[in-house]
């Protein structure tokens, strides 16, 4: 046994720990829904590392009349849209790679998922929206698609002429299965699972835990960004696949109540609700929970540090449950 240090925890990692590949495929993704009744595409133990591969959210037809070129079309995706039955898709849009079951995984345990290394898959991205979608879709009462060339040694994208977007890749999708009661959950609001957090925080060097809900925990990610700004309001970001380097690691009957997520400097506590001062509510309810559980700290103090030191940040507007994330700096906490 080796022993690592990460995300504030000693966690004892096997020396036999592997690396499994997982493309996308349609016999290896969740389309719009994650599932504790789903089948695992892949079974690995704690510990293991994955090697996950995600395709955009939009279909060959739609990229190539908005003017991607046929050649430069993923082949998975067109497997993928061809061999999915319509049956297997919905409720909602999301192409999720998964699910990945975790041997030993048992609701009340957490799952903890190191993101080692997140790269760009193809050339472009694209941004849309629609009317009934966004924040603003009364002012904006049709639709578009922008395509957007990405730079991936310089790591911007040509955004228009004259502007350039810092490239920042994460997944807008990762999550696990809901309680079996939730049945075939819709992809696109966030909730207790995680799933579609559109949390821009969530970057390579970020560590995500998420509350065990079903037997296997049964991950899914997708939905790549390159890059998006908070609220992502117009009910998109620069989607485009994505390649994950993601390492798991299972702390029994060790309980989260709601996903939480931490930074090499900072924690992060996260809500979701349709209400936004509800998602406020339970993102600071996150937060004074892991001080008072991990940092000792009384729920008066904790309640005031989150006052004083912590910063409410909006992540996203526009599924239907808002986001919420509450971020407290670690350098608050004098090392001893």
């Amino acid at each position: 046994m080796r022993v690592l240090f990460l995300a504030g925890l000693l966690v004892a990692a096997p020396v036999s720990a592997k690396t499994y590949d997982l493309p996308a495929t349609p016999q290896t993704v969740a389309w719009g829904h994650y599932d504790a009744t789903d089948k695992p595409a892949l079974t690995i133990k704690s510990g293991d590392t994955v090697v996950v591969h995600t395709l955009l959210t939009s279909s060959p037809t739609r990229l190539e009349k908005s003017g991607v070129a046929a050649q430069d079309v993923e082949p998975a995706l067109r497997a993928v849209f061809d061999g999915v039955p319509a049956a297997s898709r919905g409720p909602g849009g999301h192409i999720l790679t998964g699910p990945i079951a975790i041997e030993g995984a048992e609701p009340g345990d957490t799952l903890e998922v190191r993101i080692r290394k997140i790269d760009l898959a193809i050339p472009y991205a694209y941004n849309a929206f629609g009317y009934g979608t966004g924040f603003l879709t009364d002012d904006f009462p049709y639709s578009r698609i922008k395509i957007v060339p990405l730079d991936k040694r310089r790591m911007v994208a040509a955004f228009a002429p004259g502007i350039e977007v810092p490239l920042h890749p994460f997944f807008g999708s990762m999550g696990v299965a809901p309680p079996l009661a939730f049945g075939r959950y819709d992809s696109a609001p966030p909730s207790i699972n995680g799933g579609n957090m559109d949390d821009k925080a969530l970057v390579a060097g970020t560590t995500l835990f998420l509350p065990v809900h079903a037997t296997g925990a049964l991950f899914q990610v997708g939905d790549g960004h390159a890059a998006q700004g908070n609220g992502e309001v117009d009910i998109t970001a620069l989607e485009t696949s994505l390649t994950g380097t993601l390492e798991f690691v299972l702390h029994k009957g060790v309980k989260s109540p709601y996903p939480r997520a931490e930074t090499p400097d900072a924690y992060i506590a996260m809500g979701f609700d349709d209400d936004l001062s509800n998602a406020t509510r339970k993102a600071l309810r996150n937060m004074l929970d892991f001080l008072v559980t991990e940092k000792g700290m009384s729920r008066d103090d904790a309640y005031m540090l989150m006052s004083v030191a912590g910063d409410v940040e909006i992540t996203e507007l526009v599924d239907r449950n808002k986001g919420v994330h509450v971020v407290l700096k670690k350098a608050v906490f004098l090392a001893r």
